[in-house]
């Protein structure tokens, strides 16, 4: 069965987290995928790292670099909460680097207190009803060291893109008052990979965003987003992606 993306299957929606975790996380997003069959699903990298519940258990799921393919069951609810940007390194206790690419049991990155995570959490048909348990749970588990919010600040400086014509590392060091080498080191804890790549993610969000919500010609939308021209979205969106903007339309528009 050929691998589709993530959004061209299922039902999905999102919403923010509960007041009391939004100090971690951003959101809160269900994903219920379809009961007859389920395809191969492509995770396209979006910059974040997610704390997953799937089929009783939690993992964490990111960052990631590269398209990811998976394979989940039929009929399977897959809950994440996005963390905030560069708030899982610190969540968790580990460089987001150690992370890169990988989906990983909580309690292998926990230990007895991942393990502990989700013991009070009874899977339930009410999807709403099993994300409150959900939140109430990562509440009273989880006592970790303060958000970076310096990385944070970092992460909306790219996602806004630096000005016309500013190189990003130089201009990321003079807003953020640090050397290159602290630079790299501390997007490597906090994202898992250097600036250029979440340049180059984010960009390509971007992109997708504005085309969700303009009907103007590709070309135009990838100058507005950022790229040289359109040649250079589509080879940027073969490489996060797997596709052309074009095929992904198409996938989308089929489902």
């Amino acid at each position: 069965m050929q691998a589709v993306p993530a959004q061209a299957t299922g039902h999905y929606h999102e919403r923010p987290v509960a007041p009391f975790l939004r100090h971690w996380f951003s959101a809160v997003w269900a994903h219920q995928l379809p009961e007859a069959e389920a395809p191969p699903v492509i995770v396209t990298p979006d910059g974040t790292i997610d704390l997953q519940w799937i089929e009783g258990h939690f993992r964490i799921a990111g960052p990631d670099k590269d398209p990811q393919t998976e394979m989940i069951p039929a009929g399977t609810a897959v809950i994440g909460f996005r963390f905030q940007p560069g708030a899982a390194a610190a969540w968790l206790g580990i460089p987001a680097v150690e992370l890169l690419g990988q989906r990983l049991a909580i309690g292998t990155v926990l230990g007895r207190k991942g393990r502990l995570l989700g013991t009070n959490i009874r899977n339930q048909p009410d999807l709403t009803a099993l994300i409150l348990s959900i939140e109430k749970s990562i509440a009273d588990h989880a006592h970790h060291d303060a958000a970076d919010h310096t990385m944070l600040a970092a992460f909306r400086l790219i996602e806004g893109g630096p000005p016309l014509n500013a190189p990003l590392i130089p201009w990321l060091g003079r807003a953020l008052a640090m050397s290159e080498r602290t630079l790299r080191r501390r997007f490597d804890e906090s994202f898992g990979y250097g600036p250029k790549t979440l340049d180059r993610i984010l960009r390509y969000q971007r992109f997708q965003r504005l085309s969700r919500n303009s009907q103007a010609s590709t070309a135009m939308l990838a100058t507005e987003a950022g790229y040289a021209d359109q040649a250079h979205l589509v080879r940027e969106s073969r490489r996060l992606t797997g596709s052309t903007p074009a095929q992904l339309e198409r996938m989308l528009t089929n489902r």
